[in-house]
Formats: C-alpha cells, sequence, structure tokens
C-alpha cells in the first residue's frame, strides 16, 4: 500500500515535472512564435510603408510629367500660332512689294514709251507743252482734209482752252500765216463747237469776228495774229494739230 502509494507520489512528481516541462517549453515556443510575428509584422509595415510612398511619389511624377506635356503643348500651339500669323503678314507684304514692282515697273515702262514718242515727236517736228503735243504743217489744206492727217497720226485739229494756250500757239505759229485749228459750226450756225465735241463758251475771236462775210459760208474757224477769225472750210491753209502725250 505505502509502496504503491510511494509509487503513486513518484508517478506523480514526475508526471508534474513533465507537466511543467511541457508547459515551459509550450511557453517559450508561444512567446518565440510572438516574437517572430511581431518581427514580422514592423517588417511588412515597412514594406508598406515604402510601397505607399513609391506609390505617391509615381502619381506625382505622372502629375508632373502630364502638366508639364500640357504647358509644352500649349507653347507649341502659341508659338505655332505666332508663326502662322508671322506667315500670313509675311505673305501680305510679299503681295504688296510684287504689287508695288508691278505699278512701278508699269510706270518705268509707260515712261520709256512716252519718252520714245517724245523723241519720236520732236524728231517728226512736234512741239511739247505742259501735256500736250502740237505739230505746224507746212502744207496747205481744207479743213477737213487737214483734220484727216491730223487724225492718222492720233491727234485732231487744236483746241485752245486758256490764254496761256492761246499765247504758246502765237507763238510757235508766227504772225504771218493762218492756221485751221479745231472749231466749227458747220451743223448749227453760229453754235461753235470744238473738234470733241464740247461747246464753245469763250474764245479770242479777232475783233468782228465770226461775221460770215459777205454772207459766205465761213464755218470754221482759223487763228491768226489777232486772234480767231470764220473761214469757208473749202479754203486751201496751214493747220495745227494736237494730241496728249499720255496717250
Amino acid at each position: 500500500m505505502n509502496r504503491e502509494h510511494g509509487k503513486s507520489v513518484n508517478d506523480i512528481c514526475e508526471n508534474d515535472f513533465v507537466t511543467k516541462g511541457t508547459f515551459a517549453k509550450r511557453t517559450t515556443d508561444s512567446h518565440t512564435t510572438r516574437i517572430q510575428s511581431s518581427e514580422l509584422t514592423g517588417s511588412d509595415d515597412v514594406m508598406i510603408r515604402y510601397s505607399r510612398a513609391a506609390a505617391v511619389v509615381f502619381v506625382l511624377l505622372c502629375v508632373l510629367l502630364l502638366t508639364a506635356r500640357i504647358i509644352l503643348c500649349a507653347t507649341f500651339d502659341q508659338e505655332r500660332q505666332q508663326l502662322l500669323t508671322k506667315i500670313t503678314n509675311l505673305t501680305e507684304e510679299r503681295e504688296q512689294l510684287l504689287t508695288k514692282i508691278t505699278n512701278l515697273t508699269e510706270d518705268r515702262d509707260q515712261f520709256k514709251s512716252e519718252s520714245n514718242e517724245l523723241q519720236k515727236c520732236s524728231a517728226d517736228g512736234w512741239k511739247c507743252h505742259q501735256s500736250s503735243l502740237y505739230f505746224i504743217s507746212s502744207e496747205m489744206k481744207s479743213w477737213t482734209e487737214s483734220r484727216r492727217y491730223c487724225r492718222e497720226r492720233g491727234a485732231d485739229l487744236i483746241i485752245i482752252n486758256n490764254t496761256e494756250e492761246q499765247d504758246f500757239v502765237k507763238n510757235i505759229s508766227g504772225s504771218s500765216d493762218l492756221f485751221w485749228i479745231g472749231l466749227t459750226d458747220i451743223e448749227v450756225e453760229g453754235r461753235w463747237k470744238w473738234v470733241d465735241g464740247s461747246t464753245l463758251t469763250s474764245g479770242f475771236w479777232a475783233f468782228g469776228q465770226p461775221d460770215s462775210y459777205q454772207g459766205k459760208e465761213e464755218d470754221c474757224a482759223i487763228n491768226y495774229s489777232p486772234g480767231w477769225a470764220d473761214y469757208p472750210c473749202d479754203y486751201i491753209l496751214k493747220w495745227i494739230c494736237e494730241k496728249n502725250i499720255f496717250k
């Protein structure tokens, strides 16, 4: 009985030792597990923080890149519009310069043509006064034939518009000859008209002129030293042609 009791006590002690050892081992294992779990949890937090920081940095970089792209595109578009405006302005200036060059070329050609015409007319006996050329004939024809001669040369019988022109004609024609001028009342007696169709309003008639001398049909005008006079159109006289320089 005592042996059994003693055995039982020993067994109990051994069991208790085993139980305590097992508990201590379990406790140690549990503590180790908690430490390892704590270490793993801290490492994961660091990784998560790094990942979040990297994500934030990446997003910021994307935003910066997008902003930079938008700014660059806007700047490029603005500069493109400015260049297009400059190109348009330069094109317009070029067209204006080409127009000016064309006009200057035309003016130059016209000047050369007029200069050549003046030289030719001067050689043919024409005289220049203001914007007109005048030809004093040395031949003698009727009023109608005299006018035909002028028109064949791009001119017509002279039209005297003012005192200055009358004085010029008097100087170049001399004081003794009679010259047909481009004035007639052949259509309506007493209504004097120039060869361009305009009606005479005032003139340089000599004293007592026009007079239809001795009832004759004196429907054409002549210029001589005292002034103008009416003469029969079939008389044979000299004449004066006139034409515009710029025609």
